[in-house]
């Protein structure tokens, strides 16, 4: 989560608008889920703070579910996309969504075909470009190919690439 909040905000940065990215770590142990945060705006932005009224929650595990409450401050008319095969009117069902809309994608089989490793974070940031058209796919994968181009290679971040644009084409909507 922590990489997905911060490549967000980079791509974000890129395109000329205002952003932070930054992860929020609990006091538990070691492996506990990990909240990132992520502000995009064509406008200044003067607080730095965690988000409590989120616009957008993306959630990369949904064994998170039922454990955490994951929809904390999604307000009516908030987007939820979650990694899961399963439907999203199962997810709303699931999580007594009144508003709103819900979006599925299963980013984690994505990962593993493209990619070969269950990495879900790349996938889902296509997921949340077709959903929100606030990035653009194109300064996304400028970033991933900047990024781990030297560190991992051409086969590495063509996966990225096919990832992303995969999840792009198979996030699923009510």
């Amino acid at each position: 989560m922590k990489t997905a909040a911060l490549m967000a905000a980079q791509v974000a940065l890129e395109e000329g608008k205002y952003a932070q990215g930054f992860p929020e770590y609990g006091p538990e142990r070691m492996g506990a889920p990990v909240t990132g945060y992520t502000r995009i705006s064509d406008e200044i932005i003067t607080i730095h703070c965690g988000v409590a009224s989120p616009d957008i929650v993306v959630i990369l595990d949904a064994t998170l579910i039922g454990q955490i409450d994951v929809i904390a401050g999604l307000g009516e008319d908030g987007v939820l996309i979650l990694n899961t095969p399963d439907d999203p009117a199962n997810v709303r069902k699931e999580l007594g969504l009144k508003g709103g809309r819900v979006f599925t994608v299963d980013a984690t089989q994505i990962s593993i075909d493209e990619i070969g490793r269950p990495i879900p974070n790349t996938p889902m940031m296509g997921a949340l470009i077709k959903v929100t058209e606030l990035l653009n796919m194109e300064t996304l994968k400028k970033d991933i190919e900047k990024k781990f181009m030297k560190k991992f290679g051409d086969k590495i971040v063509q996966g990225n690439f096919n990832a992303i644009e995969r999840a792009y084409k198979e996030v699923k909507s009510e």
